[in-house]
This record gives C-alpha cells, sequence and structure tokens, in this order.
C-alpha cells in the first residue's frame, strides 16, 4: 500500500506552532494549491489542503515561512473521526509533512514586486484530538 501527497502552493495563513500534552511540538497551516487546469470561463479553481508539521519540521516552517509563501511538501494522508460540536460525527483531513522544501522564490524583501496573493481562507483550526503521542512518525517500521 502507497499513502504519499506532493504538494506546491502558498501559505493561507501564518502557521501556528503548539505542544501537546506529552511535550511534543507541532505545527498546522494551509496550502493554496491553484489547479493545473482552466475552464473556458477563465479562472482556475483552487484546492485547500491542511497541513500538520512535527517537531523540528514545524520549528523549521514557523521560522521561514509565512502567510502568501511558497512552498512545497510531501507528506502522509491521514484523515481522523472525531465528534464535531453538534454531536455528528465528522472526517478531518490533513496531509502529515515529513519533507518540506523552499521552491526558490525569492524572500519577499528581495522582490520589486508585491508577493502573489494569497486567497482568504479561513485560518487552519483543528478540532482537538487526543493526544498522538503514541503514533510513530517515522515512515520506516524499521
Amino acid at each position: 500500500m502507497f499513502n504519499r501527497s506532493i504538494i506546491m502552493g502558498r501559505l493561507c495563513n501564518e502557521p501556528v506552532i503548539k505542544t501537546t500534552p506529552s511535550g511534543k511540538s507541532f505545527a498546522t497551516f494551509r496550502v493554496a494549491v491553484e489547479r493545473a487546469y482552466a475552464p473556458k470561463d477563465g479562472e482556475r479553481e483552487t484546492d485547500f489542503f491542511n497541513i500538520r508539521a512535527w517537531g523540528g519540521r514545524a520549528e523549521f516552517v514557523c521560522k521561514y515561512f509565512h502567510k502568501g509563501s511558497m512552498i512545497m511538501l510531501e507528506g502522509e494522508r491521514q484523515q481522523r473521526r472525531y465528534t464535531n460540536k453538534n454531536g455528528e460525527p465528522d472526517i478531518w483531513d490533513e496531509i502529515v509533512a515529513d519533507i518540506i522544501r523552499f521552491t526558490g522564490e525569492k524572500a519577499r524583501n528581495e522582490q520589486a514586486d508585491e508577493p502573489a496573493a494569497v486567497p482568504d481562507v479561513p485560518a487552519y483550526d483543528p478540532p482537538d484530538f487526543p493526544d498522538n503521542t503514541g503514533v510513530e512518525t517515522d515512515p520506516y517500521p524499521f
């Protein structure tokens, strides 16, 4: 079986770093990715992905990437079942990033023009899940 996602897009919001009760740090953010094709009426559609990065990757994202930054990442797509605020069963979908890369885009202060516009989307606010300290983040079982 194989579960791998690779995306390149722009951060929709500032990455937020949090810590689990057991002391593990993680960052959450959303990435907007334009589709490769445009319908005949003109504008391309955009997909939004929820991202979670753990430990050093979380600190790396928070230090070097900001709202509007172009980012490329690779990771495993995961779904969590939970009960939402209305008491109904729901599913939360996210990519747990294990490879995060710069795209070669110049830093904002080096650009002559403004960075590309990022659509306003709700901030990434994952539901409260139980602590994932028992979840192995290393993709290899050996």
